[in-house]
């Protein structure tokens, strides 16, 4: 990744934002920014950068590893003495009390950071880093994309290696292993696993356990691996044997919820549109109060970031944002449908990640 790069982008949308620093935790803020991922604990460590200066609040116990990453200037502190005097100097070679200073804050940061900062800054503006570094997140650049592509495809084998798994007698738990076997076999670490058989699928955030496949159960699986930093995740759908007569009912309108909200995904369509896209497909089959949760959530360095796909949201997507499309139709006891595809947004339309078809599974 070219962090020079972004940190002149960052910079550029400081300047448009009318921000005068942004600080940050340890977070995947400043593994984006930076290629930095110390060690967190209760040790504080910051990034300030302005548009002249950018530096480091660095623990001395965690300074040499570190300095293999980034050529960023550390300001070191040992625990016998504490951070407040390294803080103090970092911020005055910032220039960080000038008068009117505007300050952009890590959402993401330890609520004790936060404080430290806010109190050596108490009469600086503040908000939080949606408007600058969240935005420039959020919009994937063509090394983001190999990534989340070649993982996309990493899911898929893992896909197909859960279900050839799904042999009557397994628990959801010897799936799970086929299936993290399958990521690790393809250098990828299993991010999640959610197999869920039979009334399991019906819960969205299914925690996998000892439930026994049987003849005739429905199949949900939503996985997801990482590999290089970026994650993987997709889900879907099948049956072994004869499964509840209303599967394949539930499946087509699910399907179809997902092709519509793809197909309304495009640069400068609110986000909440595409929740709608989806949502009036499943509404206007009968299905709508059945439908527990957004269609979608931003996919990066972190497995859920904006944009969120919601019924609420006012934003408009961009080209290069990274999205799940997820719908879902639940019913208690009985099975559970969720079809999920990433997509990329480009010029004029949403590129599908996955290359494994979304059809039923039929085992």
């Amino acid at each position: 990744m070219d962090y020079a790069q972004r940190l002149s982008r960052l910079r550029a949308r400081m300047q448009s934002t009318q921000t005068d620093m942004v600080v940050l935790g340890p977070s995947s803020h400043m593994v984006w920014l930076s290629g930095l991922s110390p060690h967190g604990d209760e040790r504080p460590v910051m990034l300030v950068v302005t548009q002249s200066f950018a530096g480091l609040l660095m623990p001395s116990l965690n300074a040499d590893s570190s300095r293999a990453v980034t050529d960023l200037p550390f300001y070191t502190w040992a625990d016998a003495d504490g951070p407040d005097a390294a803080l103090a100097q970092l911020l005055d070679d910032a220039d960080a009390h000038r008068k009117g200073l505007h300050l952009g804050i890590d959402e993401t940061m330890r609520a004790d950071f936060a404080l430290l900062l806010l109190d050596a800054l108490p009469e600086a503006s503040r908000e939080f880093t949606g408007p600058t570094i969240g935005s420039l997140r959020a919009e994937k650049d063509d090394g983001e994309y190999r990534l989340l592509k070649e993982n996309a495809l990493i899911d898929d084998i893992a896909m197909r290696a859960g279900f050839a798994a799904c042999t009557p007698g397994v628990t959801e738990l010897d799936v799970v292993q086929a299936i993290n076997a399958a990521f690790k076999a393809n250098g990828a670490e299993p991010e999640f696993t959610l197999v869920c058989f039979g009334e399991n699928g019906a819960f969205p955030h299914h925690h996998s356990g000892g439930r026994v496949l049987k003849a005739n159960d429905t199949i949900l699986l939503d996985i997801g691996g990482r590999k290089d930093g970026y994650p993987s995740d997709m889900t879907r759908c099948g049956t072994i044997g004869r499964a509840d007569p209303e599967f394949d009912k539930v499946w087509g309108v699910v399907n179809a919820a997902v092709a519509a909200a793809v197909a309304a995904a495009r640069p400068g369509v609110l986000a909440s549109a595409v929740d709608k896209a989806a949502r009036d497909v499943i509404t206007a089959a009968g299905y709508g109060e059945y439908f527990l949760h957004r269609t979608g959530h931003g996919l990066g360095i972190d497995v859920h970031e904006p944009p969120y796909i919601t019924a609420s949201s006012d934003r408009l997507l961009e080209e290069g944002n990274v999205f799940s499309i997820e719908p879902g139709v639940y019913l208690s006891g009985r099975f559970g449908i969720r079809l999920e595809e990433i997509v990329i947004l480009r010029q004029d339309h949403a590129e599908v990640l996955s290359e494994l078809p979304r059809d039923a599974v039929r085992l």
